[in-house]
């Protein structure tokens, strides 16, 4: 903190140097179908009335705007017309786009017919995914309170988006209508990414903090639906992340400096021939001075990395190369002063050392009619875990947990999209070689004996080593056409999945995986839209992997999990920047994975910093969700903008017994609004507000609790009362402060925001544990003899776990 304040001293000391600012908006305009650039296209800066054409390439540019937030309108003859609101524009640095603007012409007999050019930027559905769809821009995105920068943070303020916890702020697991947190996947400029947090979950998705750096994104689509059949492996969600290019032009580049993080940025041109530019960051985190200074006994570390370059190859192709990877340690310290709850803490979780990383090159190359995109990427996760009875000691006494797990994917994807006529179609293909290792001794529960030496409990001990590779293979098709003018839009789609390994893997009826939507223009403002879709996802690595104490591969005959949706509703555009939608869905799950030894549901768990799937699993299981949404939104037009969502959901899961009960993320209520508003003198405020129904939990089997405590750290669920109780619901508000300078040759952003401001409660599960002495140095006991190991003559109580935390967070961003 002391290099903190230094920094923003001198920081302040260039206030004094201030003299004119202006910043540049420059970009290229392509067709969204043909991805060709677009000459002649007019983009209107609309608060000065200034216009520029695109030349040949497709490209414009303004120059010397005064710094501020501006409007553009992208407009062509033959094309919907598309509007950009809350643009920056910075001094000393330039802001370029991509704008894709979609074609309104069809060819009737040879007669070129101009339907209804509607400007409907607010607007975020396609042909293929007309409805269960929301997009963010980059600006949204930053200025997001309580979002950190993060956007799995962010989007948690959409419709049907829920956290894993009752107060969805520790961690970044993403729940999407009642589904799962590993049931969504992840794309980076079309190359799929299975890791997107920090200390992540392995065989889930989840973790406290995110990888992408905002300052690479441009847009970030969300898909809770109506998935295009190019996407694979997913049951609940798609996002698709979509990068800027560097600029051409000069370098640039930005740094962001807060309490807990250190982040750069820069983009520019290699060469001189403009065909090549570059984006590149690095980041790391300084979570674990701020542990430190709050006196958490916990030390987590992090550096992330990212980078991409673009190359025109000529003037028809394209090649993108990127990367994006991560380095994290968890590790623990002794406190200062000892708790319950920073021992509890301390003891019940394990020490975690990963590293991430997905790299991949992709050309895309322009056809007559369309194009083609081939990618080839490799992303590879490994994960060690380790965990004693007293994780620190000096006495650590037994190890609990030794893990050390790798996951390679090698994948070829390739896809052709034309369009005949205003006939959408794409096709294509995916090969991926897996490979998998797993060496794991982890005691599941301890031996305990009585005084008589008799066994109590005999001791259960996962010990194995695993090693598999196997091939993945898929192909699709995917078909749409606009009628009536444009009013009625129709998509199909069809697509299969295979693999190697499975025992009915390479079956493709197995995963035979049909969806159709349906969008119709009510009234110029008004859309109905319905689809009906079945989608596959494979079960983890990490269960495929798991052998029992034979030596087995005991889950090869498992299939993989379905979900069938059924989803309609209506979309409401009263201007170019507002939008209100209201949807009811379905989803039906079939062939869930149980596990054979507490007999729950594997979609109950993957919200901690454990491993899911590591075990025997029987894939009976079913499940099912359905609710409805409520949204509304207005883009920044003047000085307002605001989100408004309402979800009220069911979410349920079978288990051994084959009876429904709510599942871990069965919220029913989830409310959610962002409001910002863009005061005088460079001053913005924004504020969030979230309402979350309380989560169903499991109650503590006390005997098993009492007899495992010393060993596991933590009370053991009775599984034969799952998800029986549920909590209190939850809210909070989060509020951030924005103040910006405008130099000559860089922008000062000071920003303050503060994650639950007036100290809401969050409830959680109380925990489990033993009374402890006064000085917390040692557990009281009921004969004053040292604990048993069985706990017999231990306190059992439980420790209230409804804590009222708040996060402020000053930083700055400079942009040069």
């Amino acid at each position: 903190m002391k290099y903190f304040s230094f920094l923003m001293v001198v920081l302040f000391s260039f206030l004094q140097s201030k003299a004119q600012n202006t910043g540049v908006f420059s970009g290229i305009i392509l067709d969204k179908q043909l991805q060709k650039p677009i000459q002649g296209a007019v983009v209107k800066l609309v608060q000065l009335e200034k216009s520029v054409v695109t030349d040949s390439a497709g490209k414009f540019q303004f120059n010397q705007i005064k710094s501020g937030y501006y409007s553009f309108i992208f407009s062509a003859l033959g094309y919907s017309t598309q509007s950009k609101f809350n643009v920056t524009i910075a001094s000393g640095n330039e802001n370029t786009v991509v704008i894709e603007l979609e074609s309104t012409v069809q060819e009737l007999s040879g007669v070129t017919v101009n339907s209804t050019n509607r400007n409907k930027s607010a607007k975020a559905a396609t042909l293929e995914t007309p409805l269960s769809v929301q997009r963010l821009t980059s600006e949204e995105i930053k200025a997001n309170p309580g979002g950190n920068f993060d956007i799995s943070r962010v989007i948690q303020a959409l419709p049907g988006v829920g956290g894993s916890s009752s107060s969805a702020g520790f961690r970044n697991d993403i729940i999407i209508r009642g589904g799962a947190p590993n049931e969504n996947v992840f794309y980076l400029d079309g190359i799929e990414i299975p890791v997107i947090n920090h200390f992540a979950t392995q065989g889930s998705a989840g973790g406290p903090t995110g990888i992408l750096n905002v300052s690479f994104i441009e847009e970030v689509k969300l898909s809770s639906s109506a998935f295009d059949a190019r996407f694979d492996n997913t049951l609940s969600s798609v996002f698709e992340f979509k990068q800027k290019r560097g600029n051409n032009n000069r370098v640039q580049g930005n740094i962001r400096l807060s309490g807990t993080e250190l982040a750069t940025t820069f983009d520019g041109p290699i060469g001189k021939s403009g065909k090549t530019s570059f984006l590149a960051s690095a980041r790391r985190s300084y979570l674990q001075l701020l542990f430190k200074a709050i006196d958490l006994p916990i030390r987590p570390n992090y550096w992330d990395f990212q980078y991409k370059i673009s190359h025109q190859l000529s003037k028809k192709t394209t090649l993108t190369l990127l990367g994006v990877g991560a380095i994290d340690e968890f590790n623990f310290a002794a406190p200062k002063e000892a708790t319950p709850e920073k021992l509890y803490v301390l003891n019940s979780n394990p020490s975690i050392q990963q590293w991430n990383y997905t790299v991949g090159a992709s050309i895309k190359h322009q056809l007559k009619n369309g194009y083609w995109n081939m990618a080839i990427s490799r992303n590879a996760f490994n994960n060690q875990l380790e965990k004693y009875e007293n994780n620190l000691g000096p006495n650590r006494g037994t190890r609990t947990l030794l893990l050390n797990s790798s996951e390679t994917e090698n994948k070829f994807r390739f896809d052709v999209n034309q369009n005949y006529s205003g006939l959408k179609l794409s096709y294509g293909i995916v090969a991926q070689l897996v490979s998998f290792s797993n060496n794991t001794n982890q005691l599941i529960s301890n031996a305990v004996v009585d005084n008589n030496n008799n066994i109590i409990q005999p001791a259960v001990i996962n010990n194995f080593n695993s090693k598999i590779n196997f091939a993945r293979l898929g192909a699709f098709t995917q078909i749409g056409k606009r009628f009536l003018d444009n009013k009625l839009g129709i998509s199909a789609g069809l697509r299969f999945d295979q693999n190697t390994f499975t025992q009915t893997g390479m079956n493709p009826l197995k995963t035979l995986s049909p969806r159709i939507s349906v969008s119709y223009v009510i009234a110029e403002k008004i859309t109905f839209n319905a689809s009906v879709g079945t989608y596959f996802k494979m079960l983890p690595y990490t269960a495929l992997g798991y052998r029992n104490n034979n030596n087995e591969l005991v889950n090869k005959n498992t299939d993989y999990t379905q979900s069938t949706h059924y989803v309609a509703g209506f979309e409401y555009l009263p201007s170019t920047s507002t939008r209100f939608t209201f949807e009811g869905f379905y989803k039906q799950y079939n062939n869930v994975p149980v596990s054979v030894r507490n007999g729950i549901s594997l979609s109950n768990q993957g919200a901690d910093f454990n491993v899911l799937g590591n075990e025997a699993v029987s894939a009976t299981g079913k499940g099912k969700a359905y609710g409805f949404e409520l949204f509304a939104q207005q883009k920044l037009t003047e000085r307002f903008y605001g989100v408004v969502s309402y979800t009220w959901f069911v979410s349920k899961y079978s288990n051994a017994n084959s009876n429904f009960t709510p599942s871990s993320w069965d919220n029913r209520h989830l409310l959610s609004a962002v409001l910002g508003y863009k005061l005088k003198r460079n001053w913005e405020i924004g504020l969030k507000f979230r309402y979350q129904g309380g989560v169903p939990f499991t109650p503590y089997d006390l005997n098993a609790s009492r007899l495992n405590y010393l060993t596991q750290g933590s009370g053991v669920p009775d599984y034969n009362n799952i998800n029986t109780q549920r909590l209190n619901a939850f809210n909070s508000s989060d509020i951030r402060i924005d103040k910006k300078w405008y130099y000559k040759k860089f922008t000062l952003d000071l920003f303050l925001d503060i994650t639950n401001w007036y100290l809401a409660s969050s409830p959680a599960q109380d925990i489990y544990t033993f009374q402890r002495n006064t000085d917390n140095t040692a557990f009281i006991t009921t004969d004053g003899q040292p604990i048993q190991t069985n706990g017999s003559n231990a306190v059992p109580f439980l420790l209230r776990n409804n804590d009222k935390n708040v996060t402020p967070t000053i930083g700055f961003i400079i942009e040069f």
